[in-house]
């Protein structure tokens, strides 16, 4: 159900970015806009972001085999980074070019009208795309602040849409200004920095989600209080002497494995370490669902000898 959602976040922003910069380009075709053909890139860009995504969930959930014992889970994280690269690289670095084009040889001011036609069309498709966005975010934000809930999500189809479409919001609203400002002061490079700024934008969300995909690809971990949270569980069993720092990784948005070294006490039968793995077990899932594989290493059984029973003569 989360993947299936995931994805009509994603369909959906895709749908509004390819309607949106069809009209952009077509506004700036008319007026000559450079800030407003800055905007075309950032949609197009967005568009074919959004399929690099679609792309990466469908790798991501082919099944487990020889060679990857673990999934394809991780493969969403290497397509979030791709897109990332092409965010900074042909969203930003464009834009930032035009920009500095319109500034050296400014365009004469045209009419604006074609302009405030398509950014207001632009502002209501986008917006409908970040509702959405958004609203699959909060979902699993909890209690904590945005940004804060933006960089412990582990799931890009929704983090990197949700931040490509803030973006697209605060860039259509640079772009209404630079139009705007630049008719009423006749100012023939206001355009231009307004594209410049556009620029500058999307390469900061760029090294932000370029920061917070490497971190998943490399194997990022769960967070200290939840790791916190599992070393209490697992010390709580009545059988469990000692507990170890627990070692975790995500592999995808639903999909972490849990390591925990756990000593045991000297006293139990093999059977009952056996009952108390299959209990710990039960429990992490239970708290955790994403940890769909946890290894559980019973230090006792290799350095202490399980007790026989006393004999009854």
């Amino acid at each position: 159900m989360a993947g299936s959602s995931s994805k009509l976040v994603v369909y959906g922003a895709i749908g509004a970015n390819v309607a949106i910069a069809i009209s952009k380009f077509v506004a700036a075709f008319f007026t000559g806009s450079s800030a407003m053909l800055s905007e075309g890139i950032h949609s197009l860009v967005d568009s074919g972001n959004g399929l690099l995504i679609l792309w990466g969930l469908h790798r991501s959930e082919r099944p487990a085999d020889a060679q990857h014992p673990f999934g394809h889970s991780k493969e969403l994280y290497f397509w979030t980074v791709i897109v990332a690269v092409l965010v900074f690289s042909v969203g930003g670095g464009l834009s930032l070019y035009k920009g500095w084009e319109h500034i050296k040889e400014p365009a004469p001011l045209t009419d604006p009208t074609w302009n405030y036609w398509v950014l207001g069309l632009a502002m209501v498709f986008e917006g409908t795309a970040c509702f959405l966005a958004f609203r699959e975010f909060q979902k699993t934000r909890g209690n904590v602040g945005f940004w804060q809930a933006l960089r412990a999500s582990k799931d890009p189809a929704v983090f990197a849409i949700l931040l490509e479409d803030l973006a697209a919001l605060v860039g259509l609203v640079i772009a209404l200004a630079g139009v705007f400002f630049g008719h009423l002061l006749h100012n023939l490079y206001l355009d231009g920095v307004a594209s410049m700024a556009i620029g500058l934008l999307l390469v900061f969300m760029a090294i932000f989600m370029l920061r917070e995909a490497k971190g998943l690809l490399v194997g990022e971990g769960v967070d200290a209080p939840t790791l916190a949270g599992l070393s209490a569980l697992a010390a709580a069993d009545p059988a469990v002497a000692q507990v170890r720092n627990p070692l975790s990784m995500y592999l995808g948005p639903t999909d972490a494995f849990l390591a925990l070294d756990v000593e045991f006490r000297r006293e139990l039968s093999v059977a009952q370490v056996e009952q108390a793995v299959e209990r710990l077990q039960n429990a992490v899932r239970a708290a955790h669902p994403e940890f769909r594989r946890i290894f559980i290493e019973a230090k006792t059984l290799a350095a202490h000898p399980a007790p026989t029973a006393p004999d009854r003569a």
